[in-house]
C-alpha cells in the first residue's frame, strides 16, 4: 500500500475533532446495527489525510478487524477512471469530444431510435439523426441503455439481450448497437453501458487490453498497486465480502447486482469492464481522487494537464435538458446539478441544499463505495462499504458528507459573503 501523508491532528486542517466524532459513531453504529459488515471512511484535505477509520470485519463474524487496505468492489467507481484513461489519449490527439463513436465503433453506425412506446412495450422506431458523439458517450447523453432497469423497452431489451453478461467487449458493443438508441444522441441523460464502450474505444485506439493500458497510464504511475480487475490468490485474504439486504433486518451474501451476477474475485472477468470492473482500496482510490484535485498531477508524476481536468469537470449535458425534469433521469440532474466527463458536477450547492463547495465532482458505486472531490475546500472523501445499492447505502452517503462538512470549521467567515 503506497502511503499519503497525514495531519497529526484534525485542527490542523481545519476540522473540529469533536463535530467529527460523529461521522465515526455513525459509522461503528452501522456495524453493531448489522447494517453493514464493514467499512472505510478516508478524509483527506490539501493533500493530507484527516481521518482514515476503519469499521467492523471484512465478513459478518470474522474475528479480525477490517484492515486498511481492504479489497472493495468499487463497481461505477470504475467509470472515472475509465474516463481518465480516454482522455490521456485525447490529449494525444487521437480523438476529439464531437467525434462520431462509429469512428471507433463502426457497429454504432447505423442506428434506430425510440420515438415512442405503447403500454405493451412495443417501440416505434426512427432513424437515429446522427451518430452519438465522444462528448455524449462520457456524459450519458448518447442514448444508450444499461440493462439495469425495468421502465423503458429499451432498458427491457438490454435486459433480455444480456448486453452485460457478454463473453467481450466487442460482443458487448455488437449487441448493444442492435438495440434502438432510447432518444436521439444528445436529447436526455440516462446512465448507461457507455463507460464500457469507452473502454473498448481505448482498447481499438491503443492497440492494448484495457487492463494493461490502464495498469501501465494509471495504476502504476500514481503507486495504485492493489487497483485492477481481479485478486490474486495471495491478496484474497483482504477481500471483503459483498453483502445485501436479506429481507429481515440482516444481510445475506449478494449474489447479484441489479440483476447481473457477482463474479468471483479469483478469476479475471470475461471482459474489463470500463463500467465497473474494477477492486480497489480506500487508499489507491483515494491517491486518484488526489491526482485530479491537484489538477493531474501527483507526487510529481503527471496523468493529465489541468486544462484537461478542467474539461473533464465541466458540464455536458445540453442546457435544455437541464431546464427540463425527466421520468427516465435516476439523479436530480437541473440547473444547479450536471455532469461532465465521468463525473457528476455540484454546481450550484445552495440550490441543491448541500454543504459541499461549487464544481464538486462525484460518484458512487452499486457495491456502497462512494467518493467526493471538492475543489473550492480543497477535500477529497472516500467512503467504502460492501453492501448492494438501497436505502441504507444512500443514507451512508448522504450522512457521511454532511458530517464531513459540519465538522468543516477553516472555510471563509460568513461575515466575508458577499
Amino acid at each position: 500500500m503506497t502511503l499519503l501523508p497525514a495531519y497529526d491532528r484534525p485542527e490542523e486542517a481545519g476540522f473540529d475533532p469533536g463535530r467529527l466524532q460523529r461521522l465515526r459513531e455513525y459509522m461503528a453504529g452501522m456495524v453493531e446495527q448489522g447494517r453493514i459488515a464493514g467499512g472505510s471512511t478516508l478524509l483527506m484535505r490539501r493533500g493530507r489525510i484527516v481521518r482514515f477509520d476503519t469499521f467492523g470485519a471484512r465478513r459478518v463474524g470474522a474475528a479480525e478487524p477490517l484492515a486498511r487496505d481492504a479489497l472493495f468492489r468499487i463497481y461505477s467507481m470504475t467509470k472515472p477512471v475509465t474516463s481518465v484513461a480516454a482522455m490521456t489519449l485525447f490529449e494525444a490527439g487521437r480523438w476529439t469530444l464531437d467525434d462520431p463513436i462509429s469512428r471507433f465503433l463502426p457497429e454504432f453506425s447505423d442506428l434506430k431510435v425510440c420515438a415512442e412506446f405503447d403500454a405493451d412495450g412495443g417501440m416505434r422506431l426512427e432513424k437515429a439523426a446522427r451518430p452519438p458523439t465522444m462528448r455524449e458517450l462520457m456524459s450519458h447523453t448518447a442514448g444508450l441503455g444499461y440493462g439495469l432497469f425495468e421502465h423503458h423497452p429499451v432498458e427491457r431489451a438490454y435486459k433480455s439481450d444480456g448486453v452485460l453478461t457478454a463473453g467481450s467487449l466487442d460482443e458487448l458493443a455488437r449487441r448493444a448497437a442492435s438495440i434502438p438508441l432510447m432518444f436521439q444522441p444528445g436529447g436526455e441523460w440516462f446512465y448507461s453501458v457507455a463507460s464500457d464502450l469507452l473502454g473498448l474505444v481505448v482498447e481499438r485506439i491503443s492497440g492494448q487490453r484495457f487492463g494493461d493500458f490502464l495498469r501501465e497510464r494509471i495504476f502504476e504511475p500514481l503507486g495504485m498497486r492493489d487497483t485492477g480487475f481481479h485478486v490474486a490468490s495471495e491478496d484474497l485474504p483482504r477481500a471483503c465480502v459483498l453483502y445485501a439486504d436479506d429481507g429481515a433486518g440482516g444481510l445475506r451474501p449478494a449474489t447479484d447486482t441489479f440483476g447481473v451476477p457477482v463474479h468471483d474475485l479469483s478469476r479475471p472477468p470475461p471482459f474489463e469492464g470500463g463500467g465497473g470492473g474494477l477492486i480497489s482500496t480506500a487508499v489507491d482510490y483515494a491517491r486518484f481522487c488526489q491526482m485530479i484535485l491537484n489538477g493531474g498531477i501527483l507526487d510529481g508524476v503527471r496523468i493529465l494537464a489541468p486544462a484537461t481536468v478542467r474539461l473533464m469537470a465541466s458540464n455536458m449535458i445540453p442546457e435544455p435538458v437541464l431546464a427540463r425534469s425527466h421520468p427516465l433521469r435516476l439523479l436530480p440532474f437541473n440547473p444547479g446539478f450536471g455532469f461532465g466527463l465521468g463525473f457528476s458536477i455540484m454546481k450550484d450547492p445552495a440550490r441543491m441544499g448541500s454543504l459541499e463547495g461549487r464544481g464538486t465532482l462525484a460518484w458512487g458505486g452499486s457495491g456502497g463505495t462512494w467518493f467526493w472531490i471538492d475543489p473550492e475546500h480543497e477535500i477529497v472523501f472516500v467512503g467504502m462499504i460492501q453492501r448492494v445499492a438501497d436505502p441504507v447505502s444512500d443514507e451512508f452517503r448522504r450522512k457521511a458528507r454532511v458530517f464531513a462538512y459540519q465538522a468543516l470549521t477553516d472555510i471563509r467567515p460568513f461575515k466575508e459573503l458577499p
